[in-house]
């Protein structure tokens, strides 16, 4: 069992290893812009064969959390760069997730107050926004109902999308995912039981329910190249008020088989249920999950969700996915794939660490300690 441990090929370079470390906002940029602090976060993990930025926002208005560090203005894009270079010194490979979160934000956030914007013009149930509440202060706050983009804006936003992934470029990354999963913006395009628009993005028919993420794709890849270019996608997800409705297959077969015709990069699958769970959903997302590898004959794809060394090994040796995304473990465990190559125990996060705060539970986990757990 090797084949997780070996170099391989991607977004035109080599990685050294087929794992990688999953996207997580974990909210520690206090002035929207990467630091010192994130580059050594990002350093720590450098052994991962492919990092995934956390979700950096395209723009102010594509902001749905406070204290994540954008990829829009010089500053941001001259802050990313430290972190990059600093990966890159230890023999890692990054790219920058793209975010635009529509809906999922707060006037708090948002330039002059204005309301969020989306596919949509619903509110989505039960969900929350890190924003600022009634007192001024940072906190999770009802997510409004957002303003429906005219057609003439969202022409904007995929050009948002573009500019994003050349500043990307700029700031050193290997390449972009575009955020295309767990009810952001894309998905919100995607889900007719969320897209209630009536012009060329509407949710009548599947060209058109595709249509925007497919803009997103070609104008990025006109400025950087489809082999830098990748995508996260969530079928089967519910987070933020996304219903399960009957054309999900259907969906994410159309946009995988445009994907292949692309030959982009990379799909990102995020299982939310877990790979090796009984959840409502996950038969349609096993079954679907191959159906999309059917349909990228030159496009790597990468599974993150629920997965461990054994079942991360079994399906790429099955030829199912190429490479295996592991999150929350790397909160807490720096030198993961050392922990998972030699089967040392893993470290266990503290959630309340998560978001936000100082350097505890972010950049203080320690590698492990073999000698010292041999000692009598």
């Amino acid at each position: 069992m090797t084949k997780l441990f070996e170099p391989y090929g991607l977004i035109g370079t080599k990685l050294s290893n087929r794992i990688a470390m999953a996207p997580m906002t974990r909210a520690r940029a206090p002035n929207d812009i990467a630091d010192e602090r994130v580059a050594l976060y990002y350093a720590q993990r450098a052994s991962a064969g492919l990092i995934v930025s956390e979700g950096t926002p395209i723009s102010r208005e594509g902001q749905g959390y406070l204290f994540n560090p954008g990829i829009y203005t010089p500053e941001q894009i001259e802050g990313w760069r430290l972190t990059t270079n600093s990966v890159h010194a230890l023999g890692g490979r990054i790219v920058a997730q793209l975010w635009h979160v529509g809906r999922m934000s707060h006037p708090s956030i948002q330039t002059d107050g204005r309301a969020p914007v989306s596919a949509s013009s619903k509110q989505p149930a039960n969900s929350k926004a890190f924003g600022y509440n009634e007192e001024g202060l940072p906190g999770m706050v009802d997510a409004p109902a957002p303003r429906q983009l005219s057609t003439e804006e969202v022409a904007r936003v995929v050009n948002d999308f573009a500019q994003a992934a050349q500043n990307a470029i700029d700031a050193g990354f290997d390449g972009v995912e575009i955020h295309g999963a767990n009810g952001y913006l894309h998905e919100q395009f995607l889900n007719p039981l969320v897209n209630d628009r009536d012009d060329q993005y509407s949710a009548d028919t599947l060209e058109n329910r595709i249509r925007f993420t497919l803009e997103v794709i070609d104008a990025i890849v006109a400025r950087i190249g489809p082999e830098r270019t990748g995508i996260r996608l969530s079928p089967y997800g519910n987070l933020f008020d996304m219903p399960a409705y009957p054309q999900i297959d259907e969906t994410y077969t159309a946009l995988a088989e445009a994907i292949g015709e692309r030959k982009l990069g990379f799909v990102h699958l995020m299982n939310q249920a877990g790979y090796s769970s009984s959840a409502p959903g996950q038969a349609g997302f096993n079954n679907l999950l191959r159906t999309i590898r059917s349909k990228l004959q030159e496009t790597r794809l990468i599974l993150a969700g629920g997965l461990d060394r054994e079942s991360a090994q079994a399906l790429i040796d099955e030829g199912l996915i190429d490479m295996a995304g592991f999150g929350v473990p790397f909160i807490s465990n720096p030198d993961l794939v050392e922990r998972l190559r030699n089967g040392y125990p893993l470290a266990k996060a503290d959630p309340t660490t998560f978001y936000g705060g100082s350097g505890k539970g972010y950049i203080d986990y320690p590698p492990y300690n073999a000698a010292a757990s041999s000692a009598p």
